[in-house]
């Protein structure tokens, strides 16, 4: 194998496979990244790939001068650190022999140890006879995944909450994620949908990777869900795309959130976005580990409701927040919330506005922006 490849898209291709490698593995391949260098006519390509054996990502790089083509497996790590340190080079010429990898600037050559390429997983690819196959536009794909990645659990539970659920069905899709004391729930449009309903887990991994492959709010993405896999394609559907993220899917049951979503709040407040996320965060100045809350006091005023925010640590001190409401129903309510529970939401809130919907300080809260955005948030006791 023999290339000429530009150095910054090179670095771009594996700062991204490399997102998708394993960082502790009993197996070194599965620390590597496997570069194939292919020659269609006079047009040449760099497809690189990593895999972790949950998550495998497989991209291109084109307008690549490939003199030969051929394939390596090298360490992602000293790859990357090489095409990084080599910046006042504008191409970087790629050679293997073997097992082994050349990179050569101007001045300078690097041999790089790898393994035998037969030694990697083969790469990922988009199934034509997936169980259920939708299409998403870009931006609405990262819209989705934004607007509830943030709220999967960390640990392992007895439901399958480390993940995004995806729900599928005609031309909607729904991604729903949870940690046991909050839930998040995004809707969508899709460009097509599958002939069946459809619904898998995702692992969070796989998502936060997919933010990193949309580049384009345009391209459209195609999401295929087999048994055991989900498999997102990045490009035009009569295009080779230019990423493939396959991704095992999480298993297990996701715990019926339709029974957690409340349906009699009868106290509801408008807020301006901005300004309320600014009041919390400066209200959770003064929390600590002992005191988390902060305390939210909702009374209607006739034409000029308000709400407080309050906090207090013990040995630091107190805060007070006054928030302008834009609009209030319902009776005097106090209740308290984490506040980077709050925050995480309306942090990826794009509306002007968003509602706050209550009950009883015992109960849920919700955040609402219209239909594509819904957030359940359990209270905190501030006895």
């Amino acid at each position: 194998m023999k290339a000429v490849c530009d150095r910054a898209a090179l670095l771009d291709a594996i700062t991204l496979a490399s997102g998708a490698v394993a960082q502790r593995s009993p197996r070194p391949q599965l620390q590597c990244v496997h570069l194939a260098a292919t020659r269609d006519g006079d047009a040449g390509a760099l497809t690189l790939v990593g895999a972790d054996g949950e998550v495998a990502l497989s991209l291109s790089t084109l307008n690549v001068d490939v003199q030969a083509p051929g394939e390596c497996l090298v360490p992602a790590d000293k790859l990357r650190q090489i095409v990084a340190a080599e910046d006042a080079e504008p191409t970087l010429t790629l050679a293997a022999d073997g097992d082994a990898l050349t990179i050569t600037g101007a001045d300078a050559r690097f041999n790089v140890f790898g393994y035998p390429a037969g030694d990697f997983p083969a790469p990922p690819a988009f199934p034509t006879d997936a169980g259920a196959t939708l299409g998403v536009r870009s931006d609405d794909l990262a819209r989705l995944i934004n607007t509830c990645v943030f709220a999967t659990a960390r640990e392992n539970s007895r439901y399958a909450i480390n993940g995004v659920l995806v729900v599928a069905e005609q031309k909607t899709v729904q991604m729903v994620a949870t940690d046991g004391r909050r839930l998040a729930l995004a809707r969508g449009a899709a460009l097509t949908g599958p002939a069946e309903p459809a619904r898998c887990i995702i692992p969070t991994k796989a998502l936060n990777q997919t933010l990193k492959l949309i580049n384009d709010p345009d391209e459209p993405v195609r999401l295929a869900i087999t048994e055991n896999q989900a498999v997102l394609a990045f490009g035009h559907p009569e295009e080779a795309p230019r990423a493939v993220l396959a991704s095992n899917l999480v298993e297990g049951a996701f715990p019926p959130y339709e029974d957690v979503i409340p349906r009699d709040q009868d106290k509801k407040a408008v807020f301006d976005t901005a300004r309320l996320i600014s009041a919390v965060r400066r209200a959770a100045i003064l929390t600590n580990e002992d005191s988390r809350g902060v305390r939210l006091a909702l009374t209607p005023d006739g034409d000029a409701p308000t709400m407080a925010i309050t906090s207090r640590a013990a040995e630091m001190g107190e805060a007070e927040i006054t928030v302008p409401v834009e609009s209030y129903t319902g009776d005097a309510i106090e209740i308290g919330f984490n506040p980077q529970f709050i925050i995480d939401a309306l942090k990826v809130v794009d509306e002007a506005q968003v509602t706050l919907e209550l009950k009883a300080p015992n109960k849920p809260g919700l955040i609402r922006t219209g239909p594509e955005f819904t957030y359940i948030v359990m209270p905190v006791n501030l006895q």
